[in-house]
């Protein structure tokens, strides 16, 4: 299987957007707000593309692009490495039952094809949604091994494609390159653009497990050398979700949750279900950061989790704080569109907001921090 790869030193000059796209990502099924396609800065589509070898070792990657040779003197990545890569532990295809349902996820049969029947009732077939193993993974510029560092797991939301969306519209990667946290970015496909936000293999007990262990070998060869492998395998992980993402989330929560590799969780507008499942974790991971930001399509479930955590004597703050601690609540302003949360929210560019306030892992030095400010 091929994969493809990308590298950006800078962030290019935003393009005019060539054509127009229906988008649609809300958990309801509405349309996408067109408004922040004007926005769109994409490595992707500017930047020279090339073909990698799946499976391949850092020196095949190497010598198909030029540009992976290590200064011995820094570890740190001089360029921005992105792939979508073929994963043997994927959240899809998958086959098994629906959790708490008793019911089979492929419910449908019809003309030799299988598919899904979604909570809202449209049919979704498996070799439209189901078949892709891809995972997004990108390392910043000024990665540095060297340094404490993290995974950032990010859980996108309904019709919904990588590329397309958490690249070129949403601008995830973008956004944790800029926001300085020496991270390192995971984020699986799930259905693909289809209107589901099932969580596939996520369901499955160990699956979040396996799927962090393989994504270390992957970052590795991606990194360009083979030692970081053991980095990547120890590093502290955040677990990140919008919309939709919520289900892959909560039940990775649920059977991941006791790890002490798990850092925190950061929603992005999806409080929307598995409340329990959010609550527990909490409750039993005192030690690590809960944030939620919110607009009014998930307002009343993020009501709901406030008041569980209330009833357990669980304190939280209701802005964003200077760093990440404890249990936060962030409302968005009224008008905040739920299509375009993870580019405009109560600010702008919310992602990169929330990761650089993580504490413990940031890219520069002191001396640089000092001199930047």
């Amino acid at each position: 299987m091929l994969g493809w790869l990308w590298q950006r030193a800078a962030p290019p000059a935003v393009p005019p957007y060539g054509h127009d796209r229906a988008l649609r990502d809300d958990r309801r099924g509405g349309k996408r707000s067109s408004s922040s396609l004007a926005a769109v800065a994409l490595a992707v589509s500017l930047a020279a593309c090339v073909d990698i070898q799946q499976g391949g070792d850092a020196s095949e990657i190497e010598n198909a692009t030029g540009l992976y040779a290590m200064n011995a003197r820094s570890p740190a990545t001089a360029v921005t490495k992105t792939a979508l890569v073929d994963f043997d532990v994927s959240a899809f295809p998958y086959s098994g039952m629906i959790p708490e349902k008793d019911k089979p996820f492929l419910d449908v049969a019809t003309g030799g094809r299988r598919g899904h029947t979604s909570p809202s009732g449209n049919i979704v077939w498996e070799d439209q949604a189901y078949h892709d193993r891809r995972v997004l993974l990108s390392i910043p510029a000024g990665f540095d091994p060297g340094r404490p560092a993290l995974i950032v797991v990010f859980f996108h939301g309904r019709n919904t494609l990588l590329q397309r969306d958490v690249v070129e519209r949403q601008r995830v990667p973008l956004q944790l390159a800029e926001s300085g946290l020496n991270a390192v970015l995971v984020a699986p496909q799930l259905a693909a653009d289809a209107p589901d936000s099932s969580a596939g293999r996520f369901w499955e007990p160990n699956v979040f497990a396996r799927f962090i262990d393989e994504a270390a070998s992957h970052l590795a060869s991606l990194y360009g050398h083979d030692g970081a492998r053991e980095v990547f395998r120890a590093a502290p992980v955040v677990i990140m979700a919008y919309s939709g993402g919520y289900l892959p989330a909560a039940f990775s929560l649920a059977y991941w949750g006791d790890s002490r590799r798990l850092r925190g969780v950061i929603l992005f507008d999806a409080t929307y279900g598995e409340l329990d499942k959010f609550a527990n974790w909490i409750a039993d991971r005192r030690d690590a950061f809960f944030f939620s930001a919110y607009s009014k399509s998930s307002a009343q479930e993020s009501a709901s989790l406030r008041e569980m955590l209330s009833q357990r004597g669980i304190p939280f703050a209701t802005s964003m704080g200077a760093s990440l601690a404890g249990v936060t609540f962030q409302a968005a302003p009224a008008g905040i569109e739920h299509n375009d949360f993870l580019t405009r929210a109560w600010v702008a560019d919310p992602v990169r907001a929330v990761l650089s306030r993580i504490d413990g892992f940031s890219r520069a030095t002191t001396a640089a921090r000092r001199k930047k400010t």
